[in-house]
């Protein structure tokens, strides 16, 4: 199955970077670094001479989630290096802001999985341990891994009920997959629970890393800059929102009269950037984008602000007195709702988390988060809390403690790696 699976990755190579070409239309990023992915990296200034810990994190959420466990290794070997890795270019700019001034970290593409690529990736770094951030295994990393006796730990590792059966389904791939690992250090019990049934050997119950993710001071600054800049209103942040769900909230907005409240949006994914804002425009709502308001007073006819930027998440959230988590009014299973929660800022979150079901029932059953239906319910909840000061900062207090309850997951993760590395 590996073999077929292997050439299949090879027949739709051609069409897979046409799907480079044709995403960098938007996003040029997609266009660059492209011998990378195929296994190549000369660009790429390690000669070997320092020992290499490798920790793989897909996109913008992982990389985040990653930074305290990068920090620790760091910390706790200083004489090596660290190769992050990525698979989108918004992955790898975060990467970027975090570790840019880090001499220490490298960053590139992970190759796509096929086992000569995967092979060219292991000679050229050698690294003394793989760590998969949260949900990324690839039978051919696995195997290749396993050919060049490098240790895999998968981590922060989280497993919903619905990936479990599509991976039972090709049990030759990714059970042979799983029980390739060395160590998955799980979010959860019941993520632990379905790792195990994929067939991990060596599972534990670390808790979530996001939770020792820490403001960085600098983001609580330009926090307080746009605080200052957007005025007397209260503000309604929507953050991370995808594809459909603005309409829903921009259409819920028109049916409730309170320009008050200044709707700041803070869309997920930065290609959709101008979408939004052409959504916003069409219905003859003022419009600021955070690229071009710069840091005068914002006008009080503006009735939406657009967080057009990235990694300043930590910025908007500590911006806004109230924090709607995107992904989940629609079925598409929710986004970290723990960054809000460490600034203190109470949450609401829709009907659909089933990414972070446990984050997202134990928030609510803290008091520091609120499930809503639907976008008039969303609206609905935010302009009561919003008019209730009382209310809406006790919230905010749970939220934080909710937050802080949950840390040390960093700890017990680098318990189960430091074993492994060589």
């Amino acid at each position: 199955m590996r073999l077929i699976y292997s050439l299949a990755w090879w027949f739709a190579l051609p069409l897979v970077l046409l799907r480079l070409f044709v995403r960098g239309r938007k996003e040029p990023g997609y266009r660059l670094h492209i011998a990378e992915r195929l296994g190549f990296y000369d660009d790429v200034p390690y000669d070997g001479s320092t020992p290499l810990l490798w920790v793989h994190a897909v996109s913008v959420g992982e990389t985040r989630a990653a930074q305290p466990l990068i920090d620790a290794l760091l910390a706790a070997y200083p004489d090596h290096q660290l190769l992050l890795t990525h698979m989108t270019p918004t992955g790898r700019a975060t990467g970027k802001d975090l570790f840019g001034k880090q001499p220490r970290v490298l960053q590139s593409y992970l190759p796509y999985d096929t086992g000569w690529m995967v092979g060219r990736f292991l000679r050229a770094f050698q690294p003394r341990i793989c760590v998969l951030m949260e949900t990324e295994v690839w039978p051919n990393v696995m195997a290749q891994c396993t050919r060049y006796d490098v240790p895999v730990a998968l981590v922060n590792a989280r497993l919903s009920e619905r990936s479990l059966k599509k991976a039972l389904k090709f049990p030759s791939l990714f059970v042979e997959a799983a029980a390739a690992m060395s160590c998955v250090a799980a979010q959860t019990e019941s993520d632990a629970q379905r790792v195990k049934q994929l067939g991990a050997p060596d599972v534990h119950v670390t808790g979530s890393i996001k939770f020792d993710v820490t403001p960085p001071p600098e983001m609580l600054q330009r926090g307080a800059l746009l605080r200052t800049q957007f005025g007397p209103r209260k503000v309604f942040a929507c953050a991370n929102t995808r594809d459909g769900e603005e309409v829903l909230i921009l259409d819920a907005l028109l049916a409730v009269n309170r320009p008050d409240i200044l709707l700041m949006i803070v869309p997920r994914h930065p290609q959709r950037f101008d979408d939004v804002a052409h959504m916003v425009q069409a219905r003859g709502l003022s419009l600021a984008r955070r690229s071009t308001a710069g840091t005068a007073p914002l006008d009080a006819n503006v009735r939406v602000f657009l967080g057009d930027s990235m990694g300043e998440m930590f910025a908007y959230y500590s911006a806004c007195d109230l924090a709607f988590v995107g992904g989940s009014l629609l079925p598409l299973g929710g986004h970290n709702l723990i960054e809000a929660s460490a600034v203190g800022k109470p949450v609401l979150v829709g009907p659909h988390t089933f990414n972070f079901a446990d984050a997202a029932e134990n928030a609510i059953a803290a008091g520091g988060a609120m499930r809503v239906a639907n976008a008039a319910d969303l609206w609905q909840q935010a302009i009561r809390l919003l008019d209730d000061d009382v209310a809406r900062q006790a919230m905010g207090l749970k939220a934080q403690y909710f937050a802080q309850q949950h840390g040390g997951a960093t700890r017990r993760t680098m318990s189960l790696l430091m074993p492994l590395i060589k």
